[in-house]
């Protein structure tokens, strides 16, 4: 067969070929490849319109009754401007930022602080501070206008099990968190799911509920990590947007609901704000692209400044 056919004989009249350009004035001079071509005849075939392929010189040509040339143009239009885009690109990996010993160094300070409060001193005139008194999240007094608690409890431990417990299966999280936003969007978000969540927990828990801990804020890397994700990957994957959140979930339950002292709402709450908070944040870094620099050292500098500022006002 030449590579210039443009009929095919039937036993009836000969079947015309469909323009690799798609354009009822061209010549079939082109061939097409075999995925297109059967793409094609799928297509066609969906419409109930009679097609044939026909190998030439390496590629293929698509026949079509006269009949229905123009209707089959028409449709292979269509499909082809509704599928331009199809199947998307694939998203460029996000730069991880080097900021791990930065994230670490900020965690083995919360070790540092955990073994200051078993110290007795005097402090601000306090005699022999009583850090879990000044400090804990006690719902009561959360509701009654001592915002600090929902800071510094965040950063209370009931004893060195719970402490490393908190790091080790919190710092993989945070350290990538970190890595993947930057130190300051991300402690900021953490600071956020913890601060959010513990005010939710105080206002549906009972008002003598107390607790203290940074699994609040751990868990909301885990919420923000699974948004970040679902976001990200929402074009490529949408009958299946929701396999981050279930593996998140499937964590949540794992990890947070063991244990005679664990305070469950404050798990689910700081998940759920990390959630809420992720969403918001990747879909205006998308827009905007991440902090640079300064932003960043901006964000890390008020974020270390809150909890200094909430157990100033726990302390005076």
């Amino acid at each position: 067969m030449e590579s210039d056919t443009q009929y095919v004989e039937t036993n009836r009249e000969p079947w015309r070929a469909v323009p690799a350009d798609l354009t009822a004035c061209s010549v079939a001079t082109e061939t097409l490849s075999s995925q297109r071509v059967s793409l094609w005849a799928l297509v066609l075939e969906s419409r109930a319109i009679p097609c044939r392929a026909v190998q030439d010189h390496g590629g293929w040509i698509l026949f079509v009754p006269p009949e229905f040339f123009a209707t089959a143009l028409q449709e292979l239009r269509c499909f082809e401007e509704e599928n331009c885009n199809w199947p998307p690109k694939a998203r460029q990996p996000t730069p991880m930022v080097e900021n791990t010993l930065a994230t670490l160094s900020v965690l083995l300070l919360l070790a540092t602080f955990h073994n200051l409060t078993l110290l007795n001193f005097t402090l601000f005139g306090h005699t022999s501070v009583n850090w879990m008194e000044l400090g804990s999240a006690q719902s009561a007094k959360i509701l009654d206008g001592q915002w600090w608690r929902t800071v510094t409890a965040l950063t209370l431990h009931s004893g060195v099990t719970h402490l490393v417990g908190n790091i080790i299966i919190g710092g993989v999280f945070i350290v990538f968190l970190c890595r993947d936003l930057g130190s300051g969007l991300a402690w900021s978000l953490l600071l956020m799911s913890g601060i959010f969540g513990t005010l939710a927990n105080a206002w549906y828990q009972p008002p003598y509920h107390t607790s203290v801990g940074a699994s609040t804020l751990v868990f909301g890397a885990v919420g923000i990590l699974a948004a970040v994700r679902v976001v990200r990957e929402r074009d490529r994957v949408r009958k299946r947007w929701f396999l981050p959140v279930a593996g998140a979930l499937a964590l949540l339950a794992m990890l947070g609901t063991e244990g005679e002292n664990t305070d469950i709402g404050a798990h689910l709450f700081g998940f759920l704000f990390g959630i809420i908070l992720g969403l918001a944040v990747e879909c205006l870094v998308e827009r905007f692209g991440r902090p640079g620099p300064r932003g960043n050292a901006l964000l890390a500098l008020c974020s270390a400044a809150v909890p200094v500022a909430a157990w100033w006002a726990a302390l005076v």
